[in-house]
């Protein structure tokens, strides 16, 4: 290379795959929260994003997997895993952030569309279901390290925790018979981990 002159940078295919790759889960997801999943196909997904037809069935087998993959990488970016230094903090930053979807009620309404599909469609059950676990993984993870730190008793029900944590957010912005609080976040994580806390009665 000749003195003096700056190297070109490189733009290779896998910068432009990841760009397309990112573009498709932009597209979906947004598609999702505005029109309901039964609207998005993949042509819309295709039109929206730029990317061929062919290279966003390349990536995802199906529909259900392309959805739920970008509702999956939409949620961590919203919600990432929180590391405060206690168990009550780390539950409560998670939960607030949960309830915190009711703020928006395209996602209120994206939510209940993908449980109620994931009831009526077997094809999309799998993927759904891989999503709820991934969610439900990051709880796990908290409690874990509460009970790593101390702050648990060892023979505590980590997955009937996780359970109930969800249960309650589940019910209520299914059913709708009570709103979803953020600043309730701490009294129902209080209200669970004294429960788990508490020894059994013979």
């Amino acid at each position: 290379m000749p003195s003096g002159q700056t190297p070109s940078r490189r733009t290779g295919g896998r910068i432009r795959s990841q760009d397309a790759h990112d573009a498709v889960l932009t597209a979906a997801i947004e598609l999702i929260e505005e029109l309901g999943y039964q609207a998005v196909t993949i042509e819309r997904v295709a039109a929206r994003s730029d990317v061929a037809k062919s290279t966003i069935y390349r990536w995802w087998k199906s529909k259900p997997a392309l959805v739920m993959d970008a509702y999956r990488t939409a949620v961590e970016q919203r919600m990432p895993e929180p590391d405060t230094g206690s168990l009550t903090g780390d539950l409560t930053a998670f939960v607030t952030a949960l309830y915190g979807v009711s703020a928006h009620p395209l996602r209120v309404r994206t939510l209940r569309g993908l449980m109620a599909e994931a009831q009526l469609d077997p094809a999309f059950a799998e993927p759904f279901r891989e999503w709820v676990q991934s969610r439900r993984a990051v709880v796990l993870t908290l409690l874990t390290r509460g009970v790593q730190r101390g702050e648990l008793p060892t023979s505590a029900d980590l997955d009937a925790a996780t359970d109930q944590l969800f249960g309650l957010f589940w019910y209520r912005l299914l059913v709708g018979h009570k709103p979803l609080e953020p600043t309730q976040a701490a009294d129902h994580i209080d209200q669970l981990l004294h429960g788990l806390r508490t020894p059994d009665v013979e």
